[in-house]
């Protein structure tokens, strides 16, 4: 007797299994990002407690120690050394993330990729609507109307490494994707909105690095074949001098991280006279591999260190923190307008699209990764600078608002994605997966007819 097929079977399927190459990248990066997130809280709440602390006058002579070249407006505090220079780096690596996704990753497959940026639109939509409604009557406090849009991806992935073990790599890879593209936005936010004042004269002589660095970037491997260490003695100081001129154009210079990273290529192109069966890797998964390491160990946590200082004043000045429209939005803005805006995005393109959610996964998994990504800790904390400026009463009171709901964010993601590793967990144990000699799962391996 023959079984009348199900017709929802045939439909795309939403956030549905990646390739296994995929899987197995996001797991190390996964990996990876745990340590830095713990890094990144650990500077964080130091800089809380010495702020706070009988000696918070050292904190914040540090932080406002100036150094540098005043020339190209490069004599900066050791602060604004940290918000400009250091997380440049963190967003020269998205960069690299997200190209590598576009050209070589499954985001080149608009099938796959619609979901995760629909969705990333979604979470930064929702939360600045939500924190402008709440502002609204103040034009000053409005002026931080995208702080609640961003999401941190270091310390949303490194709750999601320690509590999702047994979660789909769909999840994961959705989260991951998600992040990317989010801060992709707060980027675009950042160079339209809070770029000012721009030098066209400094913005057409950046052109002349970037030129160099992208023609050295794509002929690396035949420039220096026999000296694989040389070009980075090319590659960093054309790098530096494009991001000095960029920051002196009065464009934020977080933004040359992403334009540099733009430029790395993220395919491998074939070089005659390689060696037979050597392995070789597109130098966008050189750079990410070798500068992840810095980034999430140093950079962002720098960074974290110099920002996350803020005085609350006792229980009185937390009292008038939490009572005030900055922080209330931000909270609001990050732990319920991520969940709304992802989760009904999602939806709606599923819907839109007539496609139906992966059967691996269930819609309270979707609701766990959103409250996750409000999590906004280091993009809020600089756009939050951005905004209302260093020291300030409302940059205070935003710094809390972005603590107090980060920290709602990942309790409130935590256990709703800790009962669902259970779960999965479970029926991890009831069905396992097999897998040949080759190590790679079954379900990861095309399918042949068997007699």
């Amino acid at each position: 007797m023959s079984r009348t097929p199900d017709p929802s079977s045939a439909r795309r399927r939403t956030l549905g299994r990646a390739s296994y190459a995929e899987v197995v990248r996001i797991g190390t990066l996964l990996r990876k990002e745990t340590v830095g997130g713990m890094l990144l809280v650990g500077a964080a709440l130091i800089a809380i407690v010495w702020a706070n602390s009988p000696f918070a006058d050292t904190y914040f002579s540090i932080r406002d120690t100036e150094v540098g070249y005043a020339p190209w407006h490069l004599r900066l505090s050791l602060g604004s050394w940290a918000a400009d220079g250091l997380l440049a780096m963190f967003f020269f690596l998205v960069g690299l993330e997200l190209k590598r996704e576009v050209i070589v990753g499954d985001l080149r497959q608009w099938d796959r990729a619609i979901v995760p940026v629909a969705a990333a639109f979604g979470g930064v939509v929702v939360p600045a609507l939500i924190y402008a409604a709440i502002n609204w009557s103040n034009p000053e406090a409005l002026r931080g109307w995208a702080i609640p849009t961003a999401t941190d991806i270091a310390f949303a992935v490194a709750v999601l490494a320690i509590i999702g073990s047994r979660l789909p790599p769909a999840l994961r890879i959705f989260l991951l994707t998600l992040a990317v593209v989010d801060d992709l936005i707060a980027i675009l936010i950042i160079a339209l909105i809070y770029s000012s004042g721009i030098d066209v004269t400094m913005l057409l002589w950046s052109l002349v690095p970037l030129v160099a660095y992208a023609l050295l970037a794509r002929r690396q491997r035949t420039l220096f074949r026999h000296r694989q260490l040389s070009w980075w003695l090319l590659l960093l100081p054309v790098g530096a001098v494009f991001w000095a001129l960029i920051h002196a154009s009065g464009i934020h210079a977080t933004i040359a991280g992403v334009v540099l990273g733009f430029t790395v290529p993220a395919r491998l192109r074939a070089d005659r006279g390689e060696r037979p069966g050597e392995e070789q890797h597109a130098l966008a998964e050189i750079f990410e591999h070798r500068m992840r390491v810095l980034s999430a160990g140093f950079a962002v946590p720098v960074f974290a260190f110099f920002s996350a200082g803020v005085a609350v004043g006792g229980l009185e000045g937390l009292t008038s923190a939490l009572s005030a429209t900055v922080t209330i939005g931000i909270v609001t803005g990050l732990v319920v307008g991520k969940i709304i805006g992802i989760t009904s995005t999602t939806w709606l393109v599923t819907r839109v699209t007539r496609s139906s959610l992966d059967p691996s996964l269930r819609w309270i998994d979707i609701v766990g990764v959103a409250a996750l990504a409000g999590i906004g800790f280091t993009v809020s904390l600089l756009v939050a600078e951005l905004s209302f400026g260093v020291g300030t009463e409302l940059g205070d009171h935003a710094k809390v608002g972005i603590f107090v709901a980060s920290l709602i964010a990942a309790v409130v993601g935590s256990i709703i994605l800790t009962a669902r590793n259970r779960h999965y967990a479970a029926l991890a144990a009831e069905e396992q997966v097999d897998s040949d000699a080759d190590g790679i799962p079954d379900v990861y391996e095309p399918k042949t007819d068997r007699g």
